[in-house]
Order: C-alpha cells, then structure tokens, then sequence
C-alpha cells in the first residue's frame, strides 16, 4: 500500500478498527444484528476507496468515492447509536467517530475538489 495516500490507509485502519469493535461486541456485548450493519458499512469504506483507486477515469473514480463517503455516513449512524444504547462506552464510542469523522472531511473535500474541477454531479 502506498504510504502516501492518506484517505487509503487511514480507511484500512479504520477497517481494522471496525473488525476488531464488531469482534467485542459480539463477543463480550452478545450483540449479533447491529454489530453486522457496522462491520458491512465499516469495511466498505475502504473497500470502495481502493476500487475508486482503480478506476478507469475521473467520474469512475468519483461515483467509487461517493460511495465510501455515504458509507462512513452510514457508519457513523450505527457508532452513534451503538453509543447510545450503551454497547460502546463513551470513550471507545468517540475514538471510533472521531476517527469516522475524519475520513468523511477527508472523502468530502476529494469529492468537493473533483466536482468543481470536473463539473461532476452529487452522486
């Protein structure tokens, strides 16, 4: 993996995150139907990243894009309620959010960048 891609690593990480937060809740929490939406959506943000990476032109690589930024707004739904129903406490729950949040300002401005420069559509 490049080391220079800041959205690409910073979304593999979080995956990681993602995995180990859905292996705690399950395991510890007993929690089977919300850990599911948080890891599909959790992990998805990288995985459309690195097809965005791949892909064969500039509205190819934006429609990949905006689907990881409407899946880390997914995320960040499932990490709100998942603190809010007390299965993370308020310090893994902020951890996991912040770091949420980051990747949509990051996806964000990408997005915003590209459809200026491109005059590409919202989605």
């Amino acid at each position: 993996m490049k080391q220079d891609n800041v959205i690409q690593e910073k979304s593999y990480v979080f995956a990681v995150r993602i995995v180990n937060a859905t292996r705690y809740l399950v395991d510890q929490k007993k929690e089977y139907i919300l850990s599911k939406q948080l890891l599909r959506s959790g992990t998805s943000i990288g995985a459309n990243i690195e097809e965005a990476i791949g892909g064969q032109s500039d509205k190819d690589f934006y429609a990949k894009l905006n689907i990881a930024y409407k899946e880390a707004r997914e995320t960040h739904y499932w990490l709100r309620l998942l603190k809010d129903t007390a299965y993370f406490d308020e310090k893994q729950a902020n951890s996991l959010l912040q770091d949420c949040e980051e990747l949509l300002k990051l996806s964000g401005s990408i997005l915003k960048t590209m459809k200026a420069k491109f005059n590409l559509p919202n989605s």
